[in-house]
């Protein structure tokens, strides 16, 4: 090849690359037609980035306890961990079966360690009368709780059903004025409530959501508000006349009993003095003549004449409360 030919097929290569250079945009010029794109709004599609979002479990958890083992246990040995369940749901006090569990447990062991370590009571009488008093003092203690709460339930459940009849007046639909109790009425109506408003923004339905709530608050008063709107959502009519007449029937029924209770004070007064007296007349023959007493708890026979005493006592003080018992 003679050198005129390379020098032109150099020259040819040279002026490629220069045009090369030329045309393809420098990194000042990337950026600044990225701006320009920016301000125009021209600026290119971002780049999808697959997010993983976090699942999110909307099923209710039915844990017992933390640990699994527990869990198992609690769900297998006992005969109805579901009414155990609500019953501690009634209270309001956010408290699991294996708490529950827990606590009789160690109100069992320490009521173990006064008779058997502290006053020297013999092993088995001890474990039997510790495993009696640690179980039956908190079921009993739950009990009064689950009483109490709902009692306070019904104290402003007339009113909070007028609070709907007049939201339904004015034009909001029952969901609507089952918020406006839940955001109104004090607790624990106002819980309540809006536990049924939550349940209901999770896809249940407004009967469902009620029945859920009914058992916990075991009173035939919230009973009859779901069935009256169960009929009523089966017939049609007026829902506000409705309710107003179920808090018409509740607001009676409640003066019947405070009518009884006043009628019946009488009576609870005399079993409270019928029960209280063998106590008394037992604390007073203490303090006077213990020696005397003393035999009923030291001797085989007078645990006998005290175990067949408690027995009749006890009787009694059931037989007199059923008389003052009113059921309406």
């Amino acid at each position: 090849m003679n050198p005129d030919m390379l020098m032109m097929l150099g020259g040819g290569f040279i002026t490629l690359m220069i045009l090369a250079f030329a045309l393809v945009p420098s990194s000042d010029t990337k950026v600044l037609e990225k701006r320009i794109k920016r301000v125009s709004g021209m600026n290119e599609k971002p780049e999808k980035k697959s997010i993983e979002l976090p699942k999110v479990e909307l099923k209710r958890s039915t844990k017992d306890s933390g640990i699994p083992f527990f869990d198992k246990v609690i769900k297998t040995a006992l005969p109805n961990p579901e009414k155990l369940r609500n019953r501690l749901a009634r209270t309001g006090m956010r408290m699991t079966i294996s708490e529950y569990l827990l606590l009789t447990g160690l109100m069992v062991g320490i009521f173990f360690m006064l008779f058997h370590l502290l006053f020297g009571q013999k092993l088995m009488p001890s474990v039997l009368l510790s495993t009696m008093l640690g179980i039956w003092i908190l079921h009993v203690f739950i009990g009064m709780k689950g009483k109490k709460r709902c009692k306070n339930f019904i104290k402003f459940f007339p009113e909070s059903i007028d609070a709907m009849v007049r939201g339904i007046r004015s034009g909001l639909p029952i969901s609507e004025a089952i918020n406006v109790v839940g955001d109104e009425m004090p607790d624990p109506i106002g819980f309540e409530f809006r536990s049924i408003r939550d349940a209901v923004r999770m896809g249940r339905s407004l009967e469902d959501a009620m029945w859920d709530v009914a058992k916990r608050i075991d009173v035939p008063e919230y009973r009859y508000l779901i069935i009256a709107l169960s009929i009523q959502k089966e017939t049609g009519g007026n829902l506000a006349e409705t309710l107003a007449n179920v808090s018409e029937v509740l607001r009676k029924r409640r003066q019947i009993k405070l009518k009884i209770k006043a009628m019946s004070s009488e009576a609870k007064a005399s079993a409270m003095i019928l029960g209280a007296l063998p106590f008394l007349v037992a604390t007073v023959l203490g303090v006077v003549a213990s020696e005397y007493v003393m035999l009923l708890f030291n001797d085989p026979r007078g645990n006998i004449l005290l175990g067949i005493a408690f027995g009749m006592l006890g009787f009694g003080i059931w037989i007199m409360s059923q008389m003052i018992n009113f059921e309406i």
